[in-house]
């Protein structure tokens, strides 16, 4: 009989991740230097290209079929108040989405950019997690590996987004247990709660710690108990579009806490991403100097749903479109010094 944990495939996963092809990233820069441009003009653009081809594997990647992957989810800290929206938003929200009111659906066609909502059982709440884990190892990595599910289609581009109401409650405590500090330090606005309901959030985010502290030497159960679903998806989907050497933009402050749970499993393993914006949730710019992810964009925005993600894709084709499409000095007849 397998005596295997139901983390112990995820931890495994990690260990078998593949690489960047760094010859494919060196003959990306090798021809970014002989288009007919100054060296290192397109700046940013330029270190987009390469992390492209790094993990595509080809010196000329290209961007066919984007998607914008949404995984929304439903946290029973919200009982304790630290949210300005009721949880009954979450299934309008969903409806929105399919109908395409939403502001990711406007983005989504503005870029040409595929769009997949994963409803993780959004009318039953987590466990509330200042009573006990928001949900069990087993339940945990099934949401994992559901997630994992999200590039089955096929996409040589993943864009990270989230949905639910009382989850910037939830990044906050994997934030806190993650890099330590006082609860306060990580608890932001979120979607706009008031002075009273910052109070609440904090005390909430503050008995979780305390009710968890000896489990949180390991990242993934501080993920199960202190997480959300759509953060244990976000995880599964990352690794998953490693393991595919699919690149990943992430979107903001929930989407990022996933990322850091598995940069806490290992200091590689988000090297196939790209931060696509500093959100204005107060700590989301330290989170990412932490990880070391540069944003792409800093447009003080806080929406969620993916959209900041969606938007650094625009960014990310446009690098593509100047990287494959222009002409180099020998093809252009233009002398590469005057």
């Amino acid at each position: 009989m397998s005596t295997a944990l139901p983390f112990d495939d995820i931890r495994a996963l990690i260990k078998a991740m593949p690489k960047p092809d760094l010859d494919a990233r060196l003959a990306a820069e090798k021809r970014e230097n002989v288009l007919i441009k100054p060296r290192g003009a397109l700046g940013r653009l330029e270190e987009i290209s390469a992390h492209m081809a790094a993990w595509q594997g080809k010196a000329r990647p290209q961007v066919n079929r984007p998607l914008v992957a949404i995984f929304a989810g439903s946290h029973g800290v919200v009982a304790k108040g630290v949210s300005a929206y009721p949880a009954g938003v979450n299934r309008a929200m969903l409806a929105s989405f399919s109908a395409g009111h939403a502001a990711i659906n406007q983005i989504c066609k503005t870029f040409d950019l595929g769009l997949k909502v994963f409803d993780l059982a959004i009318d039953l709440p987590t466990a509330d997690f200042t009573e006990s884990a928001a949900l069990e190892e087993v339940a945990c990595a099934a949401t994992m590996g559901f997630g994992m599910e999200a590039i089955a289609g096929g996409t040589d581009l993943l864009c990270l987004g989230e949905m639910g109401i009382g989850n910037t409650t939830s990044a906050a405590a994997i934030y806190a247990a993650l890099f330590g500090g006082a609860a306060r330090d990580w608890v932001g606005r979120g979607t706009g709660v008031d002075d009273a309901g910052h109070e609440r959030k904090v005390a909430a985010v503050e008995a979780a710690l305390r009710l968890h502290r000896s489990h949180l030497a390991d990242p993934l159960e501080i993920l199960r108990r202190l997480g959300g679903r759509e953060i244990a998806a976000i995880c599964g989907a990352i690794l998953a579009a490693r393991s595919e050497r699919v690149p990943v933009i992430l979107d903001g402050y929930v989407v990022t806490a996933a990322a850091a749970i598995l940069h806490a499993l290992d200091r590689k393993a988000l090297d196939h991403c790209l931060a696509g914006h500093c959100s204005a949730e107060g700590a989301h710019a330290r989170v990412l100097a932490h990880l070391k992810l540069k944003p792409i964009l800093d447009l003080g925005m806080r929406l969620g749903e993916g959209s900041g993600a969606a938007l650094a894709a625009g960014v990310v084709k446009a690098a593509l479109a100047c990287h494959n499409g222009m002409a180099t000095f020998a093809e252009a007849a233009v002398p590469e010094q005057v």
